[in-house]
């Protein structure tokens, strides 16, 4: 492996810590209804496990309105069991064809959970984003010991790297900042 395939893959990896961490924070409730909080809901429809956005229609009408439509009318009890046994804290009222979930007011203190939570994810990005750091460096200087790299090569190299990483975890920090401001909004 080469030193800028390391690098590369370094970043992808980042990346991909960054946008995992950016799709954890859709799912948290934020006082507004956005299809993003149930499109992920494991349903256990026709006999196997189904993401609720591929067993139905999802739309917010109002500020405060999810609209479930359910491609086959079959599986509305299996949504709404999906629904109330997830961790989302909202029950479900079925209308014929039409599952609604109205979205309630947050308290302060729901409020200050849902920021313990964006905070403990934002960590776990940040980890992420320095294991893959290590990685690069590991690989870095693995190529200086071959001899494929000079000591001053791995100096810049590690200088890049770290440049890098600290671009991801400023990324992660401003993500975080933004979605806090979101819950703490009323």
């Amino acid at each position: 492996m080469s030193l800028e395939e390391a690098i590369f893959e370094s970043e992808a990896g980042m990346d991909k810590a960054v946008e995992f961490m950016l799709h954890e924070f859709a799912a948290i409730r934020t006082g507004k209804a956005s299809p993003a909080l149930v499109e992920n809901l494991d349903v256990d429809a026709y006999g196997s496990l189904m993401k609720l956005k591929q067993l139905a229609l999802i739309s917010a009408p109002e500020p405060r309105l999810l609209v479930i439509q359910p491609f086959d009318a079959s599986t509305v009890r299996d949504i709404e069991r999906a629904i109330n046994e997830s961790k989302i804290g909202i029950t479900p009222a079925v209308d014929g064809k039409l599952i609604r979930i109205p979205i309630p007011e947050l308290s302060e203190e729901r409020r200050r959970d849902l920021a313990k939570t964006v905070k403990s994810l934002a960590e776990d990005a940040r980890v992420r984003v320095r294991a893959c750091r290590r990685e690069a460096m590991e690989a870095a200087k693995k190529l200086q010991k071959d001899g494929k790299l000079t000591e001053d090569d791995l100096r810049v190299a590690e200088t890049d790297i770290q440049k890098m990483t600290d671009k991801y975890v400023a990324s992660v920090d401003k993500h975080v900042e933004t979605k806090e401001a979101e819950l703490m909004k009323i």
